[in-house]
């Protein structure tokens, strides 16, 4: 008999219903959740005025409670859309940052290009006079090719180089030969000997070495900025799933149907959540570090004496040096294109201007650095700072988003919501991406089937670490020529669901896509926080038919 009064009483403690935070018999007032869910905007028609028995939840634990099943898919969609708004606004902070980082570089990289064209404009006016006058159109077209490169439209910029020094070849040739009668053809074949004269010296070479160098780091910078804001942006935009809805709700508002609204999640159990819910995130984790690690070297190599701004604003005096050696060689180079090309018959202008030019001082056009050194060792410096703070981003976002969630204190751990009740939260905290989830506790996940949108968004930051990487090493980076100018106004980095077309990136996929371990067979890979007691009833059950048996 006392063993059959024992399990009675065992029984009667597991099946006898809980009323809130502290577990009265009598019902307990739903005044608090009616002040609450309405609160959120919802109708209060569907909040019962006490405790019901909780049979009908699907989410939360089947206690007694004070939520309805419409009050419970209510809430449910509202800790969706709650926690998509969340996770959109650290994306928006984020692309902001980057959107900053742009702003700042491409401003002063076109302050560079627009200062170094005026001062090519003013000292070559002052000292080639007539000369630079009447051929500034072959100036003024490479600096506009200059920025279309920069731009990133389809521009070959080791052609743009060689287009310019032949046709300033010439322009000279005709301003040093005006006597003569020179026609398309005969300039023709003198453009064609650039490469056995050499009429300029080395600077055609070590200029093109530069200037290469400086505008494929540029442009490459700048579009890795752009990228980086577009994968910021499209991931933040993708939408949660149906599983990771119910882990949020039963551990946002479930405690308040239980009863228990003021408490918080316990930190394991919170980060368990998130890591399922974020696992596709968290897997961008390895391509985003190699693409900010690769920005900064990028970054690096803008500074320093062969850095953007010396290169940039020495362009006038590269070629004002190139184009006096060709003036003080101009009789050598005429009779070697005169082999060359043919003799030129007489009956042009008598004075060609060169004379007078040449008669002059010695002809220097400064460089003017000034103080834009000091500017791009900030900007440098600001870049990196911000490119490795968001180096963790993506696996660091479970415990941002925890952080002002949980509960926190002395106790705090035993007294906390683990998703059932006010208990510690007992299992471990999962490790970062969908392949470690397999065995969540919290969020029902198959890691057989990957976001899809994540995947492209993870191959477009390895394309892009690929082309930076090239460009270290000098390599052209070859962008899909869009209409989009992403050195003007819209710089494709947006902070807002309303987003321009972004700079598209077309190579062929050569790497294999990742292939995720299938589970054993006949095993779920989910799992479930969710832990039912008809089991243990059950048995309980048994036990006592046994012992009346006896």
């Amino acid at each position: 008999m006392d063993s059959f009064i024992i399990a009675a009483l065992a029984l009667s403690s597991l099946t006898a219903p809980t009323y809130g935070d502290k577990g009265t018999s009598k019902a307990r007032s739903c005044s608090d959740i009616r002040q609450f869910y309405g609160g959120k905007g919802f109708s209060l028609d569907v909040v019962p005025q006490s405790e019901i028995s909780g049979e009908h939840l699907r989410i939360c634990p089947q206690g007694y409670t004070c939520c309805t099943s419409v009050m419970e898919d209510n809430l449910a969609t509202l800790s969706r859309r709650e926690m998509e708004g969340v996770l959109k606004d650290a994306g928006r902070s984020l692309q902001t940052s980057l959107a900053g980082q742009y702003k700042a570089f491409d401003g002063y990289f076109q302050e560079l290009l627009n200062q170094s064209t005026i001062n090519l404009q003013e000292t070559f006016t002052r000292t080639w006079s007539t000369l630079y006058v009447q051929n500034s159109q072959v100036f003024t077209d490479l600096y506009t090719d200059l920025r279309r490169y920069y731009r990133g439209l389809n521009v070959n910029l080791e052609e743009v180089l060689n287009e310019f020094w032949a046709r300033l070849l010439e322009r000279l040739f005709y301003q040093a030969n005006k006597q003569y009668f020179i026609g398309e053809d005969y300039l023709e074949c003198v453009s064609k000997q650039i490469e056995t004269l050499r009429p300029f010296g080395e600077t055609p070479r070590t200029m093109k070495m530069t200037v290469t160098r400086t505008f494929v780091a540029a442009r490459s910078f700048v579009q890795g900025l752009v990228i980086s804001g577009e994968v910021v942006r499209k991931v933040s935009q993708v939408p949660l799933n149906q599983d990771c809805m119910r882990a949020i709700m039963r551990m946002t508002y479930c405690p308040h149907c239980r009863g228990m609204a003021s408490a918080r999640p316990c930190t394991n159990y919170c980060s368990n959540v998130m890591k399922g819910c974020l696992a596709n995130q968290a897997d961008l984790n390895t391509e985003w570090r190699h693409l900010a690690e690769t920005m900064m070297q990028v970054a690096d190599r803008l500074d320093g004496p062969s850095g953007v701004d010396n290169v940039v604003l020495s362009l006038p005096s590269r070629i004002s040096e190139a184009m006096l050696t060709m003036m003080e060689n101009i009789d050598t180079i005429n009779s070697k294109l005169f082999q060359a090309c043919g003799s030129l018959r007489e009956g042009g202008t008598s004075s060609t201007g060169i004379d007078e030019i040449m008669k002059r001082e010695k002809i220097t056009v400064e460089d003017r650095v000034g103080t834009s050194s000091s500017k791009i060792d900030k900007l440098v410096s600001d870049v990196t700072m911000r490119l490795r703070d968001m180096q963790p981003y993506w696996v660091s976002l479970p415990n941002i988003l925890c952080s002002d969630r949980v509960a926190t204190g002395t106790g705090a751990e035993d007294k906390c919501w683990n998703g059932m009740s006010r208990a510690r939260y007992l299992p471990e905290v999962m490790a970062d991406g969908l392949a470690s989830q397999i065995n969540n506790p919290e969020v029902e996940i198959d890691i057989t089937k990957p976001d899809m949108t994540i995947r492209q968004q993870i191959m477009q930051l390895k394309i892009m670490t690929h082309r930076l990487k090239n460009a270290l090493n000098g390599q052209d980076v070859d962008f899909q020529d869009t209409s989009d100018d992403v050195s003007g106004s819209g710089s494709g980095m947006c902070a807002d669901d309303m987003c321009s077309r972004g700079p598209r990136l077309v190579v062929p996929v050569t790497e294999r896509p990742i292939i995720y371990q299938y589970p054993p067979e006949n095993k779920k890979v989910k799992a479930s926080a969710m832990q039912n007691l008809p089991s243990i009833t059950t048995y309980l059950l048994s036990l006592l038919i046994l012992l009346l048996r006896r």
